[in-house]
């Protein structure tokens, strides 16, 4: 992505943080979670399993981008040994995100901190798995948000990045007419320049998987 001013940097985070803050109550009963959401939800379950089966025991997650904390749900009632981080630019987000939690779960292995993901508030070297679905092109600095993401990975750990892919006709309309047209202050990168960003955070083993027709995405996934 190309160098982006301070104040329209800004713009596209004040906007960001507005309209998720506004859609928090209603946001789990949109038709994108049948479309778009799940089929996210279901190939990150399936990558995080493929990380495990190569590494076991107990691992820590951070989901940036973690909205309504769907994912976190699915992952504590699948039972495994993992503790999971939300952080969300919306603070409403991480209200609505912690209420649907179990109260048992609450700080012990599961948390959700309002956050810029270009500034990730967490140790270097803290996550064995790092997720961030449908929420990237939201980023005004993709790549900074890569270098953080790649900075709390820990040695072995693994990056899963899941967005619109745009590389394709129906892609196009979908996302770079439709929902830009909607959501305005947003950009579905082409798939080459994520993983060029992928590279130059210092990524390794990149690989992709599409994903769904109507609304195509693209899962990027690299190793630390």
């Amino acid at each position: 992505m190309g160098a982006l001013t301070q104040q329209r940097a800004a713009r596209f985070k004040k906007q960001a943080r507005t309209q998720f803050d506004g859609w928090a109550d209603t946001y789990d009963r949109s038709l994108l979670n049948h479309y778009m959401f799940r089929p996210s939800y279901l190939a990150l379950m399936e990558e995080i399993a493929r990380w495990r089966a190569e590494h076991g025991g107990a691992f820590r997650l951070l989901d940036i981008g973690s909205g309504t904390g769907t994912l976190a749900g699915m992952l504590l009632r699948v039972g495994w040994p993992v503790t999971v981080v939300g952080l969300d630019y919306s603070p409403a987000m991480c209200a609505r995100a912690l209420a649907k939690l179990p109260p048992t779960t609450r700080g012990n292995r599961s948390t959700f901190t309002a956050g810029d993901s270009e500034h990730v508030p967490f140790a270097s070297e803290s996550f064995d798995v790092v997720i961030c679905a449908n929420s990237f092109h939201h980023y005004p600095r993709q790549q900074a948000v890569l270098e953080e993401m790649r900075r709390v990975l820990r040695p072995g750990g693994r990056l899963i990045l899941i967005d619109g892919f745009r590389d394709n006709v129906v892609g196009w309309f979908v996302f770079d007419v439709i929902i830009a047209g909607v959501e305005r202050s947003i950009r579905h990168a082409p798939w080459h320049e994520v993983h060029a960003s992928f590279e130059q955070a210092g990524l390794r083993n990149i690989r992709r998987r599409k994903l769904g027709i109507l609304f195509p995405l693209v899962a990027t996934i690299g190793d630390a």
